[in-house]
This record gives structure tokens, C-alpha cells and sequence, in this order.
């Protein structure tokens, strides 16, 4: 009896010990392994600076506040949207002054004709209806177009003023898709051939009064003319009356 009397204690000891252990390793595992938090906004540059090589693009991005503008449309919105994002070798192959020639304004319609407002997967720029309506607006042959076309397992993207295959798919998340392209896409209304002017319509020729049934001009000329004969005759008829009138005279 003394024993289990004894015991009693050292086996409630060893339980809270057991307790104790079991509640400390617990608490570590949970601490070493904590709930994923949620993912943070999305935010182009980002993307861009992490995939390398578009330092030029999001220089313009910034500049711009285009970069700011896709952020709040993709933070804010479901439709979701596709960048055609050029490489700094892009930017560098386009002829000295290029970018310092445009307006302002013009290098926000530059970038925003890289920005689809729809979220498009590589299948779908396969299958794509043309031309796509980018954020730079008109479709129109003069304006912005932009057709993708595939061949087999290559996508291209063309302007009407330069031709450049998809080489790349650097980011999507089925909001955003954003894929290289190693030329910028210049549009046609700010980078294409002015269409010569037409040429000037001949000059008519003006009809005479003769032709367009107005009487014509009356110079004198015809009037001198008939008055002379008037006269002519005359003078013709009065010498022809005395020549007959003498020669009667001389057989009286």
C-alpha cells in the first residue's frame, strides 16, 4: 500500500513531463511551417525588373505612369490584360533619336499600343481574331493596328510597319500575360509612310460661245463687212441705171 502510495506521484510527475514535452513540440512545429499569407498585388515593373533585360521599358513605364495605370486596372478589375514587352536590344536597334522625337504624348500611345486590355494565353494569340484593339485605340489601317498570326508553334506579331516573332512568355497568372518580343512595335500613325498626296485635277476647258450655245461676241468686224457690201451694191445699182438711162437717150 505504501508503494502505490509512493507511486502515485511519480507517475503524475512523469504525465504533466509527457504534457509538457508534447505542448512544447507542438508549439515548434507550428512555429517552423506558418500559413501561406495572401500573395501581394501585382505590379508590371516588378515582373519586368525580376525577368531582366526591359530596363528601357520600365524607364518609359515610369515616366510615363503607364506602369501605375496597368497596376490599378489589374488590381481592380477581372478582364485582365497582355504586354508585349520589348528588350533593351529592341530599344537599341531602332535608328539614334527615335524616342526623343516623339511627344510626350506620343510615347504614351508608343507604349499603350504593347497593351492588350484582354488576358490572352499562347494558344489563344494562335486562334486570335484580327487586328486586336490595343489600349492605344483606332484599329484603322492608318492608326494602330496590331495582327498576330502563327505558323505552327510561332506566333508574330505585326504592325504594318515591323514583323517580330513571340520569343518568349516571361510571366502569366491567368490575369496577366506578359511576353518578349525583340522588336519595339511601332504603329503606323506615328511611325509609317504619310500617304503622297493626290495629285490636282486638270484644269477644264472653257467653251466658246459658239460651243455652249451663247451667242458670240460681236467684234465689229462681221457688221463693217455687211455695211460695206450694202454700200457697194448701191452705188453697183444707181451707175447700172444711168449707163441705160444715156444709152436710151442717144437712140431717141
Amino acid at each position: 500500500m505504501a508503494t502505490k502510495i509512493l507511486l502515485f506521484p511519480i507517475l503524475k510527475f512523469l504525465t504533466l513531463l509527457l504534457i509538457t514535452l508534447h505542448c512544447t513540440t507542438t508549439t515548434t512545429v507550428v512555429a517552423q511551417a506558418p500559413a501561406p499569407g495572401p500573395s501581394g498585388p501585382t505590379n508590371i515593373t516588378k515582373i519586368l525588373e525580376k525577368a531582366g533585360q526591359f530596363t528601357t521599358l520600365i524607364r518609359l513605364m515610369k515616366a510615363t505612369q503607364l506602369g501605375d495605370q496597368i497596376n490599378t486596372q489589374l488590381n481592380n478589375s477581372n478582364q485582365g490584360m497582355t504586354v508585349f514587352a520589348p528588350t533593351d536590344n529592341a530599344f537599341s536597334s531602332l535608328k539614334p533619336g527615335t524616342l526623343n522625337s516623339l511627344s510626350d504624348q506620343d510615347k504614351v500611345s508608343l507604349l499603350q499600343f504593347h497593351v492588350v486590355p484582354t488576358y490572352l494565353t499562347t494558344s489563344q494569340l494562335q486562334t486570335v481574331s484580327n487586328p486586336l484593339r490595343t489600349q492605344a485605340g483606332d484599329t484603322a489601317s492608318n492608326k494602330f493596328p496590331l495582327n498576330v498570326t502563327a505558323a505552327g508553334n510561332q506566333v508574330n506579331v505585326s504592325t504594318g510597319v515591323v514583323d517580330t516573332p513571340v520569343s518568349n512568355s516571361i510571366y502569366t497568372d491567368g490575369t496577366l500575360a506578359v511576353y518578349q518580343v525583340d522588336k519595339v512595335l511601332l504603329p503606323m500613325s506615328l511611325f509609317g509612310t504619310p500617304a503622297p498626296a493626290p495629285a490636282p485635277e486638270p484644269l477644264k476647258k472653257k467653251k466658246s460661245g459658239a460651243e455652249d450655245g451663247a451667242p458670240a461676241k460681236d467684234d465689229g468686224s462681221a457688221s463693217a463687212d455687211a455695211s460695206g457690201a450694202v454700200v457697194f451694191g448701191s452705188h453697183w445699182h444707181g451707175l447700172s441705171i444711168g449707163v441705160v438711162a444715156f444709152i436710151t437717150m442717144l437712140y431717141l
